[in-house]
């Protein structure tokens, strides 16, 4: 990347404070992008969801890998948990949706309660293995809660046989007027295919791992018995293992990583399967390197600029982020790794800018808090909008779920000190209401972006970028008006 005109900042910048320039470009459609990370975790597309526990789950997890993205479990969860939702993720198709399904005499009151954790809001309703028929929020609308599914469930009207291709599959669904229908193998359920689900399948390319299996990665802290929770972690079968802190350029970090790159290395000699070393949070160049330097690949840069973190209002301390993943990413290159700009971004614009600072992928949370696939429970406010409830990881909330072992006087004690919203309502996107959705955008827009770079791929894009610095009112000035002035 350089600056337009040679024009070096003066001071620290954010996303807001730069624009990109276009250059002459032989890049005529998005389409011709190649999104592919240069970090070697197998991604496909440049984001990496959170590891916040409102956030990043099963759902989340398979949802973003068949769209070329990974997820990262939290490390507040229990080892058994983890175990279960990378099972989960591995025995999902790669292809297909994970359906919803219910038996013929489960309650109406059932089907609602889960219909909100897959954004095409349907179940289906199987007997035996067998697709039985389809039910959706509209044919449970103004029913007994206590009424069975068998009493309100549609038939399936067409089911796709495993194997399909997308394009006939589309077409099939468009002929019969369904934006849903099972996948069969013989009798049996495989899945759902739903029309837009099945675009998106011809436009992205999942990120798999040398199975075929969804990606998934997990994230382990710095206290305790690291190097056991990181072989636990590792021995189920994660494809990227973050270690995690909020200060990542202390004594203690640089002290476990070795320990943590042995158990890595030991589990790549058993598997022969090599699984990527993420470590962070750091914002300087020295940062950068000493985590490097202590067995990472990939340096995770951000602190404060997260939209559920008060740690630059509580201690002053953090670095506007578009300068802090320049310089990382800069230090990080000379000595062979990677980094992920972690937090800040709140448009499509925002991905773009830090890619072009030099970013191998983002990581992206509370925007993908407010959406289906997040783990929280939808609730709707008094004006009947959708929200989640989503909160810091370094709020006390979190610290009191990482606590948990401890005795109620030092959690207590603990849970004074918080640097981190607890509680905030993360609204759904009426227009964008599921991950999908928000990626659609994501993607579009950065596509777009390297093609105004004259970029085909993430490395090239990192040398292309020309970056311009701009006021509040340059900013304004790009905004849209969605009403007239």
């Amino acid at each position: 990347m350089e600056f337009l005109n040679g024009t070096q900042p003066q001071h620290d910048l954010t996303y807001n404070d730069v624009f990109m320039v276009p250059s002459r470009s032989a890049v005529t459609s998005r389409m011709d992008v190649d999104l592919t990370t240069p970090d070697g975790v197998g991604t496909t597309v440049p984001v990496v969801v959170a590891n916040m526990t409102a956030v990043s789950g099963k759902r989340m997890a398979e949802t973003v890998a068949r769209r070329g993205a990974v997820a990262i479990l939290p490390q507040d969860i229990p080892v058994d948990a983890i175990r279960g939702t990378v099972s989960a993720v591995k025995s999902a198709h790669p292809v297909y949706e994970t359906p919803i399904v219910v038996e013929p005499g489960s309650p109406v009151a059932q089907v609602l309660s889960v219909m909100g954790k897959r954004a095409h809001h349907a179940a289906v309703v199987v007997e035996d293995g067998r697709p039985l028929g389809i039910v959706t929020e509209a044919d449970c609308a103004e029913v007994d809660r206590f009424a069975q599914v068998r009493d309100v469930m549609q038939a399936p009207g067409l089911t796709v046989p495993e194997g399909t291709d997308v394009r006939e599959a589309f077409d099939l669904l468009d002929r019969e007027h369904l934006d849903l229908a099972p996948v069969v193998s013989g009798d049996s359920l495989v899945g759902v295919v739903t029309r837009r689900g099945l675009l998106r399948s011809a436009i992205y390319k999942p990120a798999l791992d040398g199975q075929g299996r969804l990606r998934i990665g997990g994230a382990v802290g710095i206290n305790g018995d690291v190097r056991a929770r990181a072989e636990a972690v590792l021995s189920f079968g994660v494809d990227v293992l973050v270690v995690d802190t909020a200060h990542g350029h202390q004594d203690k970090m640089i002290d476990v990583l070795p320990s943590v790159r042995e158990a890595r290395d030991a589990h790549e000699q058993a598997t022969g399967v090599r699984v990527p070393l993420v470590a962070g949070n750091v914002v300087s160049a020295e940062g950068a390197r000493d985590l490097a330097a202590a067995g990472a690949d990939i340096i995770k840069v951000g602190v404060g600029p997260g939209a559920m973190c008060t740690t630059r209002m509580m201690t002053g301390v953090g670095r506007p982020q578009f300068s802090a993943v320049l310089e990382c990413a800069a230090a990080a290159k000379d000595v062979g790794a990677s980094v992920w700009a972690d937090g800040g971004v709140k448009y499509p614009r925002d991905v773009a800018l830090a890619l072009s600072a030099g970013a191998a992928s983002v990581m992206i949370g509370s925007w993908l808090a407010g959406t289906y696939e997040s783990p929280g429970d939808l609730q709707r406010d008094g004006s009947e909008r959708l929200f989640k409830e989503s909160f810091g990881m370094a709020s006390a909330r979190a610290v009191s779920n990482r606590t948990r072992d401890r005795s109620a006087f030092d959690r207590a004690r603990l849970a004074l000190f918080e640097e981190g919203i607890s509680s905030s309502r993360m609204y759904l996107d009426p227009d964008r209401p599921g991950v999908e959705d928000v990626l659609d955008q994501i993607v579009s827009g950065v596509r777009s972006a390297f093609t105004y770079a004259g970029a085909e791929t993430i490395g090239h894009f990192h040398s292309r970028a020309v970056v311009g610095i701009q006021g509040a009112a340059g900013y304004d000035e790009g905004r849209p008006r969605h009403t007239s002035w």
